[in-house]
């Protein structure tokens, strides 16, 4: 009787990954230096006088537009407020008939389904006997 011996192969050397080190771009800012309230001139200077830079000039975005006449806003502006208003009132009546007419018609589709299925299972009632 032999004893059973197993057979292992040789070794292959693996080589390691090498990973290299995160780096990261760290924010940074100059700091501001702010000059105490204290501050004052020293004694025997005279102050610096500059020239104020002239303030900037747009030319206007449009062109010059002339405003309509009164006899035209007033039926306009008053034309705009009855609009406004009459929809601001309105409104929560329309809201009140929707919803009456949309639950009476959901009634009614409800009857109807139920005669659907009530017919559907009286035809098949008496396709059975």
């Amino acid at each position: 009787m032999e004893i059973p011996s197993i057979v292992i192969p040789p070794v292959n050397d693996i080589q390691t990954i090498s990973i290299p080190l995160p780096t990261a771009d760290v924010p940074s800012y100059v700091p501001l230096v702010v000059p105490p309230s204290d501050l004052q001139e020293p004694k025997g200077t005279k102050p610096v006088k500059t020239a104020e830079p002239p303030a900037p000039t747009l030319p206007p975005p449009f062109p010059p537009y002339k405003l309509p006449t009164g006899d035209v806003l007033v039926p306009t502006a008053i034309a705009a407020v009855t609009a406004v208003a009459a929809t601001t009132i309105t409104q929560p009546i329309i809201e009140k008939l929707r919803k009456k007419i949309q639950k009476f018609l959901q009634d009614k589709i409800k009857k109807w389904k139920e005669n659907q299925k009530k017919k559907r299972e009286s035809l098949q009632s008496s396709k059975k006997t």
